[in-house]
């Protein structure tokens, strides 16, 4: 993946240019874009297309229309705060394919933008439908994928597209992630510290399983570590659990010890007695270093655990973070994730690789989100790429011959 081509080594002057962004951006009551960092992410690669007097054709989803037209996931908002991002006009197109759609296209002058209605308001998009992705592969000259939060589905506009189109390369959004999720982890300046968080061992796995060929040290939080704790025989309550993993963690565990891996849990919990999701509130909290009594639940990392980790973060030389402590949703039970954020924020002289999701919103809550090196656009991509299996969206785009 690291000979994908991007927009930097094709002609683009002039040429009909179909972009797949990720502006699948959250919109407030009215109706208007309530948080455009994925719009400004694309903006790069936008603004080198318009530099190189392409006619920009975009493409994106927003939300789950299930195939259908629903208005409320219309993209014509996102067009008005594109359009305001960019400092110039940007056409919207109320449907992306069709022979109004395909007019649109063919009067673009070169250096303008034209932005296609929600491409999910098709079933066939998330089908892959062969057809409707050689409509869309129509509209091209050349196809440029810039969606990495969607590189991981193997749908029309990510992956069938580029069948029907003869040159296909990735935007500098894609690229980057490519780099650090890829290069820097691959070949580390070390320590290589790993921080993983989040709720199921199960979901990172197989995550856990590569890392242990290329980490120094990893740092377990969040609710999977009351898997491991079980694995090792600890009480743990009423905390949220997998006890038909436990043989995975017991494994995992004994797989770090013989590589020298350096796998580290949790030595005190934070435990409620109840917790309220609706009013975002926790019961009667405190701290426990022994195992965790029946009606109390692990709720987030103690204070000497936050500092074994900090300490961990300050000497690592590249830091990778994916995953919360805890339940950071609730102010209550955010400490030690925000310690780790601010921990990772801190290390100036580290390569700081924060994964997408749950993790790159406490980097941005925490107010570090410019102090570190890099925040991957995508969840479940971040995570599909850092396990090492292919990404559709990406596999399918040109290479540079070796």
């Amino acid at each position: 993946m690291a000979g994908t081509k991007t927009v930097r080594d094709v002609d683009l002057k002039e040429k009909r240019v179909f972009v797949r962004v990720d502006f699948n951006v959250p919109l407030d009551e009215n109706g208007k874009v309530g948080d455009n960092t994925r719009i400004v992410a694309a903006l790069p690669t936008l603004k080198y297309l318009l530099d190189e007097q392409a006619k920009v054709i975009l493409a994106s989803h927003l939300g789950r229309p299930k195939g259908q037209v629903d208005e409320k996931f219309s993209l014509r908002s996102v067009a008005e705060e594109l359009a305001v991002q960019l400092g110039r006009p940007v056409q919207f197109a109320r449907n992306c394919v069709g022979p109004k759609v395909e007019a649109a296209v063919a009067a673009l002058q070169p250096g303008s933008v034209l932005l296609l209605e929600n491409v999910r308001f098709h079933a066939d998009e998330q089908s892959n439908d062969p057809g409707f992705a050689e409509k869309l592969g129509s509209l091209a000259e050349v196809y440029v994928n810039d969606a990495f939060g969607t590189a991981h589905r193997a749908h029309a506009s990510t992956a069938g597209i580029t069948r029907h189109v003869s040159t296909c390369v990735c935007g500098f959004l894609i690229e980057r992630e490519l780099a650090f999720l890829g290069r820097k982890t691959e070949h580390p300046a070390r320590p290589f510290v790993v921080i993983l968080g989040g709720a199921k061992v199960s979901d990172k796995i197989m995550v856990i399983d590569r890392l242990l060929e290329k980490a120094d040290t990893i740092l377990i939080g969040g609710a999977m570590a009351f898997t491991f704790d079980l694995a090792r025989g600890k009480g743990i309550g009423d905390s949220l659990a997998e006890p038909d993993k436990v043989d995975l963690a017991r494994s995992i565990l004994g797989k770090a010890e013989a590589k020298g891996v350096r796998l580290l849990l949790p030595v005190d919990t934070v435990v409620t007695d109840s917790l309220d999701f609706a009013s975002q509130t926790a019961g009667e909290l405190r701290v426990v270093e022994s195992e965790i009594e029946g009606g109390w639940k692990g709720v987030d990392i103690g204070p000497k655990s936050v500092e074994n980790y900090r300490r961990e973060v300050a000497d690592a030389g590249t830091v990778l973070w994916n995953g919360p402590m805890g339940i950071f949703e609730i102010e209550a039970c955010s400490k030690g994730t925000f310690a780790i954020a601010d921990a990772v924020a801190d290390n100036v002289g580290a390569v700081s690789i924060v994964g997408g999701g749950d993790s790159a919103k406490a980097i941005r809550k925490s107010g570090n989100a410019e102090k570190v090196t890099f925040i991957s656009t995508g969840g479940g991509a971040s995570l599909q790429f850092l396990e090492g299996r292919e990404l559709p969206g990406v596999a399918s785009l040109d290479t540079h011959s070796s």
